[in-house]
């Protein structure tokens, strides 16, 4: 699994941060601090990637980026809200390999992350969750039953890939709820979940009345019944 090592004091936007690099298989380990990060850093030494906030309460990510650039290549994004020339080319002249600009969509994150992952030969073989005769592409967001592909919304999606991560453990409704809404998933009514549910079976089960992949535990909450392997 891909480890990343992330710098951010701002709480709101790393919280969700983390949820969706977890929820994209990435391993993170949240810091606030350059202290702190050098710290974490000189501790574990198993990161396959950083990513760096410029302007920080007691030091700004450059100096990161130089610190680990004194013991390690591994790949280095700013997250920064200066985009002018002189931060961007400093950034990048000091060791780092690329530069995103705050506020900024985290599907173009990732597809920085995995294109800087590439470039370092990095990458994890980790895009594709199969499970019976479903293959779930996240790097394409793309599902496929029986190799053809299943439209999805983007909550059946994200409710789909929570399953998923999580095979063969019983979620209950609370936890689900409280992963969707990390994620930025608004407002949910009590009976929204169920509606969902419902609407995946209907699309990757054979047999409704006879679920094999999603599992209802009456009182407790749902489970992916079935392995998952990630290729």
């Amino acid at each position: 699994m891909t480890r990343i090592l992330l710098l951010e004091d701002d709480a709101s936007l790393a919280l969700g941060l983390d949820f969706s690099l977890k929820e994209e298989g990435y391993d993170i380990t949240h810091v606030e601090l350059v202290q702190e990060c050098k710290e974490v850093f000189e501790k574990e030494e198993s990161f396959d990637l950083a990513l760096l906030d410029v302007t920080l309460p007691d030091g700004n990510g450059y100096e990161m980026c130089k610190y680990i650039r004194e013991q390690s290549d591994i790949p280095i994004i700013f997250l920064t809200a200066m985009d002018d020339e002189v931060n961007v080319v400093l950034g990048l002249d000091i060791g780092g390999d690329d530069y995103i600009t705050k506020p900024f969509r985290v599907r173009e994150l990732l597809s920085r992350i995995r294109a800087v992952l590439r470039r370092k030969g990095k990458t994890d073989s980790g895009h594709l969750l199969k499970s019976g005769s479903i293959t779930l592409d996240i790097e394409r967001v793309l599902l496929k039953k029986d190799r053809k592909e299943i439209p999805l919304s983007a909550q059946e999606y994200k409710l789909l890939l929570i399953l998923m991560n999580n095979p063969e453990k019983i979620l209950s409704r609370e936890k689900i709820f409280d992963l969707l809404l990390e994620g930025g998933g608004g407002f949910f009514e009590n009976n929204t979940l169920s509606v969902y549910i419902k609407r995946l079976r209907e699309k990757i089960e054979d047999e409704i009345a006879y679920p094999e992949y999603i599992l209802t535990h009456r009182g407790l909450g749902y489970k992916w019944n079935k392995r998952v392997i990630r290729e």
